[in-house]
């Protein structure tokens, strides 16, 4: 099959969704089909086509920024030319473009499929309201045209107020996770660079973001550190100049320079050195606070690596720890409970630890690009028998 792929940001980008989907493209191309990623040229000085990992990639040019979004004036063009010579259509939401590719995917009768990756909160001021109704109503829209939708979690579906009303069309496929192997002598180097030896250590992995809750980590220290005094803190991703963050980074540099001997960020780190950073912890915090999180892909390469995971009770996001036991699952925005949670962990890892080769099963591209190839075959053999 020839299948369409469109998101907003792709690699060299980094996020939750951009890894989500490189994996799911790379996973489908390698069974054979011929892929295209439609996404932003968000960077000039990227190229407008090329191949990476056996995906052809087209970025359409980007002529203004609204927040966290971008307008690509040809992106319709694209759309039409590559929506008619496909033979099925992925979109990733959110998306401010998706209706429009959607549509597209309706008029020349392909299967479109939605993955509803978490909703788009943006932090509060008179512009960012404006775009999140708009970008809602173009949710909306995309939801009524497509064929299908794709959650990660039949929890987190049942709680979104765009997936609830949309539930005869929902098909929950987990998401694509894998992680690079690192054998004991990485991880020992890698403990020894960051002078891990002799403490307990505790991780998060994600941007600097306010949705990342990791201001409640900062507090919930003090008590932490009160048990487990050589406890330090490994922070993994962007921390600098994170689009539409400054303010939030602003409002915790007191609180990171107060905890200086005590956090580290590490910044963007490659797939080894990520499988290493997994490996050198004891546990991992996901304190995240509203929808734009939506599962947690970092829960499971964590779980993948033996390490268990402390995570808010979020719709989808608890799930991770639902599904393996792996972890504890603490309330949303709750310093006291999280310190708890990550201080029961560190006291006793070993009795959170399951076997990784039965998560590896349920999570891995491969499988999770097998159900994404049912799903379209199935989809095409229904608008076959409708069009017929």
């Amino acid at each position: 099959m020839r299948i369409l792929l469109g998101l907003t940001y792709y690699r060299p980008h980094v996020s939750g969704l951009t890894i989500y989907v490189e994996r799911l493209a790379k996973a489908l191309a390698r069974r054979g089909h011929a892929v295209t990623v439609l996404t932003s040229r968000y960077s000039p000085e990227l190229p407008a086509h090329e191949t990476l990992g056996g995906v052809q990639v087209v970025r359409a040019p980007v002529v203004a920024r609204l927040s966290k979004g971008v307008l690509m004036p040809t992106l319709g063009l694209l759309a039409t030319r590559l929506a008619a010579t496909h033979d099925a259509v992925s979109l990733h939401l959110p998306q401010f473009d998706a209706s429009g590719i959607a549509l597209r995917g309706r008029l020349f009768r392909k299967p479109t499929v939605l993955t509803y990756h978490c909703d788009l909160l943006l932090p509060p001021s008179p512009l960012n309201g404006l775009i999140n109704r708009i970008v809602h109503f173009s949710n909306q829209l995309a939801a009524t045209l497509a064929d299908a939708i794709v959650a990660y979690t039949r929890d987190y579906a049942e709680n979104s107020p765009l997936l609830s009303r949309y539930l005869s069309k929902v098909r929950v496929i987990p998401p694509p996770v894998e992680i690079a192997g690192a054998d004991t002598g990485t991880v020992a180097e890698f403990r020894a660079r960051h002078a891990l030896n002799g403490h307990r250590v505790i991780g998060m992995a994600a941007r600097l973001a306010a949705e990342k809750g990791v201001e409640h980590l900062l507090d919930a220290l003090p008590t932490i550190l009160d048990r487990h005094p050589e406890t330090r803190v490994l922070f993994a991703g962007q921390y600098q100049n994170v689009l539409g963050e400054e303010k939030y980074a602003r409002r915790l540099a007191p609180l990171f320079e107060s905890y200086r001997d005590r956090w580290t960020f590490l910044g963007v780190l490659d797939a080894a050195q990520m499988a290493a950073f997994f490996r050198a912890l004891d546990v991992l915090v996901v304190p995240s606070t509203n929808s734009t999180e939506s599962f947690g892909l970092v829960q499971i390469e964590s779980m993948l690596c033996g390490t268990p995971v402390v995570a808010s009770n979020l719709p989808g996001v608890r799930q991770p720890v639902a599904m393996t036991g792996m972890g504890k699952v603490v309330p949303i925005a709750d310093p006291p409970a999280l310190a708890d949670a990550v201080s029961a962990v560190l006291a006793d890892r070993d009795s959170f630890r399951q076997s990784p080769e039965n998560i590896a099963a349920t999570f891995s591209p491969e499988a999770v690009a097998g159900e994404y190839e049912r799903l379209f075959r199935e989809l095409s053999r229904r608008k076959h028998w409708l069009y017929k």
